[in-house]
């Protein structure tokens, strides 16, 4: 009987062609808009670590007190260099990484004409590494040992891997970079996390959007070397000019993000206590004049906080929506239209004995078969206005949305569904039709 439903309900496709297309086009673009729009905020509010992100945390220190703070007294949303480099020899989180980013002039190893060509990347703790989970291709990070020795080692992204060695291996040998000479220990696979959680106060990170990565460096031979951050900084309003690069170590300027990993939640209160502790004792040194203002935020909080997901993105999500609610609307008018026509239809039906259950099942298969074509039209149209979400969102964000099988999965589905959600109040309106009153009328 299902089977034999089905066959109805496509042709029911072919009575009243008008009404039939109008439900079709009311639901496509109903669902095309939703879809477009559901997949830049996809893109941009997903768990990009779903597996750490209660686990990894983001410590933030007041050094510039009240009168500096953000809104409502929140602390800056990086650390100095005295003050990173202070809680990461505490060593108190089981795992943790100070990084900034920098940009590097690479030299070619063999001339032949090539020319030296920039790249971004990252001046980093060894724990960094396994912290964000980064894959690797060839090799690994570097150890501790590495970073308290200030090695001249190395890590390069795939791209950059490609364009120096051809894709090879080249774990050991040797990269150039600003003339000075760094051992590849490791080779990074495709790592671009979205959105870009951990580096949120980078100049080059748009709501969380930036290019990958392609070097990373220790952070104590990236201090040796005079490495200036390629990043963004901040100075809380006083002058960081002519302060030599030992008065910009030693001042009040935040430019080093901090992430430590603490996987119990007496763990994450008990680093809370101590960052706590170590306000206090900068206050008791006399270089804070107030009371410790401190924050550990694990990644989600990190993302709510940084209000990652832009403002646009939420209202086209919520003006779509409404626009698909609308969209629902009609088409449930026109099915009731639809359907009501075919009452003496029914009223033989029910005079033959079909129950009531029968003429529900009947014309929610037919609705449904109204929602498949509506989400083929939705699937076609959404393909077409992914072409124009650039001109919505900035072009870091609009790039990230994509039509993938599960977002036509995802299409198709809400389109039958939302279908036949709307066609309950037809059906039961066709499921009262009179046997008795309908034979007579006609």
């Amino acid at each position: 009987m299902f089977g034999y439903y089905v066959q109805l309900g496509v042709r029911s496709l072919g009575r009243n062609p008008w009404l039939t297309a109008l439900m079709v086009m009311a639901i496509g673009f109903g669902v095309a808009a939703s879809m477009i729009t559901y997949s830049v905020f996809r893109a941009v509010s997903g768990n990009p670590i779903p597996e750490k992100s209660e686990r990894l945390h983001v410590p933030q220190l007041d050094n510039w007190g009240p009168q500096h703070a953000r809104s409502l007294g929140e602390p800056p949303e990086a650390l100095t260099y005295t003050d990173s480099t202070a809680l990461w020899k505490a060593h108190q989180a089981r795992m943790q990484t100070i990084f900034y980013e920098v940009t590097l002039s690479v030299i070619p190893e063999h001339g032949g004409g090539s020319l030296p060509f920039n790249v971004s990347g990252y001046a980093a703790t060894g724990d960094f590494f396994q912290m964000f989970d980064v894959p690797f291709l060839y090799g690994s990070g570097w150890s501790q040992a590495d970073d308290e020795g200030h090695a001249d080692v190395a890590v390069i992204g795939r791209s950059l891997n490609e364009r120096l060695f051809q894709g090879a291996n080249s774990v050991g040998r040797e990269i150039n970079m600003r003339g000075h000479s760094y051992r590849i220990v490791g080779v990074t696979d495709q790592w671009d996390p979205k959105p870009r959680y951990f580096d949120l106060f980078s100049m080059f990170t748009v709501n969380g959007m930036g290019d990958a990565s392609e070097i990373y460096v220790p952070f104590s031979k990236a201090i040796d070397l005079k490495i200036d951050t390629g990043g963004r900084n901040s100075c809380g309003g006083a002058s960081s000019l002519n302060a030599g690069w030992d008065g910009w170590l030693h001042g009040e300027c935040v430019w080093i993000s901090m992430w430590v990993q603490l996987d119990t939640p007496t763990e994450t209160e008990s680093y809370r206590e101590y960052l706590r502790n170590y306000a206090a004792q900068m206050q008791q040194s006399g270089r804070f004049a107030w009371a410790p203002n401190i924050r550990l935020r694990n990644v989600t909080e990190w993302l709510d906080y940084e209000k990652v997901v832009p403002p646009e993105s939420r209202i086209s999500l919520i003006v779509a929506l409404g626009f698909f609610a609308i969209c629902l609307i009609n088409t449930i008018g026109l099915l009731l239209a639809k359907f009501m026509r075919r009452a003496a239809e029914i009223g033989v039906r029910r005079a033959l004995g079909a129950s009531r259950r029968e003429v529900y099942l009947q014309f929610l298969i037919e609705a449904s078969t109204v929602g498949l074509a509506g989400g083929v039209l939705g699937v076609l149209l959404t393909t077409i206005g992914m072409f124009g979400v650039g001109l919505i969102f900035e072009p870091q964000i609009a790039k990230l949305a994509h039509l993938d099988a599960s977002l036509v999965l995802l299409t198709i589905v809400v389109a039958m569904a939302a279908t036949v959600l709307a066609a309950f109040y037809p059906t039961w309106k066709a499921a009262q039709v009179q046997p008795a009153w309908q034979l007579k009328s006609n």
